[in-house]
């Protein structure tokens, strides 16, 4: 079994375990998440540090430096992004419509977790946080690879999350990160058949015409 085959196994285990958790408990759990990741904000500011140093050393323009740059104010703001997806509806369980039929049975269409998501992004580290919450939101575990210009910062920011869950004694696999950012690593993220349930590409064309054109996982574009 590959690295990335185990990594889906836990995810998958995970995404069992969090059908038993109550919207209650997800919203600790994300509040739990937003706190620990405003207490590890020299830790991620460091790592970000790293990443900024590698990316000038590149040469990556100006302009995408700002958009892989943290501070500590978007540390905090992203910090309240977890909260606002806190404050959201749990959407598990929502009945959606219904009708009764004339035998008296009734049937409804109600939302439910998709079990184990993937998600493929690029440079901006904030979308670490925000992907992992709405997916722990909506009851899913999330399989994230992002960019490798910000691998140092999602490595830190994912630490202070999945903290966060063990507080709540949330499983922590419920997030988690690839950290190998090779194409080859990438192609076999989009084939885990078995293990993700669907892939989602957020990020420039490219990018997702990538994922719709190689992935045998269902694909969500955005």
């Amino acid at each position: 079994m590959t690295a990335m085959e185990q990594m889906g196994q836990k995810a998958r285990q995970a995404a069992r375990e969090l059908n038993a958790v109550s919207g209650t408990q997800k919203n600790a759990a994300l509040e739990a998440m937003a706190s620990s990741l405003e207490e590890q904000t020299g830790a991620v500011l460091e790592a970000n540090d790293r990443d900024i140093t590698r990316a000038r050393a590149a040469g990556m323009i100006d302009s995408m430096i700002d958009r892989l740059r943290l501070t500590k104010e978007r540390v905090a703001g992203m910090a309240a992004g977890i909260r606002s997806i806190r404050a959201l509806t749990d959407p598990v369980g929502e009945v959606m419509e219904g009708r009764r039929l004339e035998n008296g049975l009734e049937v409804r269409k109600v939302r439910v977790p998709m079990g184990v998501i993937g998600i493929i992004y690029e440079a901006r580290p904030n979308v670490t946080s925000d992907a992992a919450a709405l997916c722990l939101k909506a009851g899913s575990a999330v399989i994230l690879r992002g960019g490798s210009d910000a691998l140092e910062s999602n490595k830190a920011i994912v630490a202070a999350i999945r903290n966060g869950l063990k507080k709540e004694r949330i499983p922590e696999d419920a997030i988690s990160l690839i950290e190998d950012t090779s194409h080859e690593t990438a192609r076999e993220f989009m084939r885990m058949n078995g293990y993700l349930d669907v892939l989602i590409p957020r990020g420039g064309a490219g990018l997702i015409r990538t994922v719709v054109e190689n992935s045998t996982v269902p694909v969500i574009e955005t």
